[in-house]
């Protein structure tokens, strides 16, 4: 059983930067496509950026140009840089495998001030 422990998020000004980290326990962790999703207050998660096995990335609209998925599989660990942040950007942020097969972590919140 994958577990995934998010971590990295904060209080930060618009214009701000951060940099969150998923670490996931459990074998064949390379091998699978993995995310980040956001769940902003009243509203549904949604998919923000994902990163294949071999670093292939996607990004949606909105974040592209600002956040930079990447992964470290000798560590099991996920990243998301964060720059250039928006109060629309302010959710808890989620890791999982794409599509999201594993049990969700607690999330990391990530509250940006305008």
């Amino acid at each position: 059983q994958v577990q995934l422990v998010e971590s990295g998020g904060g209080l930060v000004q618009a214009g701000g930067s951060l940099r969150l980290s998923c670490a996931a326990s459990g074998s064949a962790f390379g091998i699978h496509a993995m995310a980040w999703y956001r769940q902003a207050p009243g509203k549904q998660r949604e998919l923000v950026a994902t990163i294949t096995s071999g670093a292939n990335t996607m990004y949606i609209e909105s974040v592209k140009g600002r956040f930079t998925i990447s992964r470290d599989n000798a560590k099991n660990t996920v990243y998301l840089q964060m720059n250039s942040l928006k109060p629309e950007d302010t959710a808890v942020y989620y890791c999982n495998a794409v599509p999201a097969s594993y049990s969700w972590g607690q999330g990391t919140q990530v509250t940006v001030s305008s």
